[in-house]
């Protein structure tokens, strides 16, 4: 975890299968990385691993899907598989109490998206809000500006390409639709980041043909107004395969990524929405870089960094989870840094709570990086 006022960082080896979650909004998966299908996974605010096996319509294994968790229902579009893009979605309950979930296959009405990975979204009131994304080019017609990608010819025979849509679908009727937007529009783009404050929706980087860009938008989810948002200051470099993560009602805190140079990226930076700035958070493992992961904040004020890769998309290697504490528990941290003092005393605490420090101990295992 890190503490912004020191800027430090520790790292460890989360279980396999943990899966961060958030209360009542989680970006789960912003942009999922891989979905391993058959078994749903959540952890508690106490690190207590629940596994729960799944059945129904399942989606198969894919990537650059895109997910959001609501009140424990998690949502999921998109992505691309063996067959290549689909726009299907998803959805699994996961507060339900039955020993297997079920995952559903939602029949929307409306015009869907196009098929398409790599996208972004937002969630605004009773509506999930898409933006962007690469895939095919879209069947229908939709608001917005779609760029072809002449190289996928060459590679799957299919034209596929960038956008700019944007894609409200109703978690109360089920019904797609496209909103009319005004402004500057943001230019099409994939590998994005997005993230929620109040009626903000706000979008970084990404890519668009051979660039991967350091812009930062909002879009206005009452009005539907785009703003670009020119920041002070020095800001980070382009990327992709980035998160953006709310800490607060008025910051937003951004880790790693892909340059155009296809350098991974170790880096985070917090913007504060007030003073219009970016400010680099100081850490120490300027040398362990992570891209398409994904991240969340927990009601203890921090934030966890799960997945990814630690070098490039093509290449795996095993990456440690990071936890990045923005507001410290006091009580457990107490515990931490007088272990010598109290440790004789662990066992009087109670089975939750010892297991939660018993985890933070073992999060400082690094071998796995």
């Amino acid at each position: 975890y890190s503490d912004l006022s020191e800027g430090l960082w520790t790292e460890g080896e989360l279980p396999d299968s943990f899966i961060p979650t958030c209360p009542t909004v989680a970006y789960m998966c912003m942009i999922l990385p891989r979905l391993f299908c058959g078994f749903f996974h959540v952890i508690n605010k106490f690190a207590r691993e629940k596994k729960s096996k799944t059945e129904g319509d399942v989606p198969p294994s894919m990537s650059g899907s895109c997910a959001v968790c609501v009140d424990r229902v998690v949502y999921l579009f998109g992505g691309h598989h063996a067959r290549g893009n689909t726009n299907k979605f998803y959805m699994l309950n996961s507060r339900s109490t039955d020993k297997v979930l079920q995952w559903v296959r939602v029949e929307c009405q409306g015009v869907p998206p196009s098929s398409k990975d790599k996208l972004g979204v937002w969630v605004y009131k009773n509506k999930l809000i898409f933006f962007g994304g690469y895939g095919y080019f879209p069947e229908g017609k939709q608001r917005g500006t779609f760029e072809f990608d002449e190289t996928s010819f060459w590679n799957s025979g299919l034209p596929r390409g960038w956008n700019d849509h944007v894609h409200v679908l109703d978690t109360e009727t089920f019904t797609w639709s496209q909103p009319i937007t005004t402004g500057k529009t943001p230019s099409p783009r994939a590998a994005h980041a997005c993230a929620t404050v109040g009626n903000r929706g706000f979008v970084f980087g990404g890519r668009y043909r051979e660039s991967r860009m350091n812009d930062l938008y909002y879009l206005n989810l009452d009005t539907w107004e785009w703003n670009e948002i020119m920041a002070q200051g020095v800001c980070p470099v382009g990327r992709s395969w980035h998160s953006l993560t709310p800490i607060s009602s008025d910051h937003l805190f951004l880790f790693g990524g892909f340059t155009t140079d296809k350098q991974p990226l170790s880096d985070a930076w917090i913007y504060c929405i007030s003073k219009n700035e970016w400010v680099q958070f100081e850490h120490n493992y300027s040398e362990k870089p992570r891209l398409w992961h994904t991240a969340c904040a927990s009601e203890e004020g921090e934030v966890i960094v799960f997945g990814g890769c630690a070098n490039n998309l093509l290449a795996h290697s095993k990456a440690v989870s990071l936890l990045c504490s923005l507001s410290p528990r006091l009580c457990l941290e107490a515990v931490i840094c007088f272990k010598e003092m109290l440790a004789s005393s662990w066992n009087c605490l109670p089975k939750h709570l010892l297991h939660s420090v018993n985890q933070r101990f073992g999060s400082n295992n690094t071998s796995g990086s």
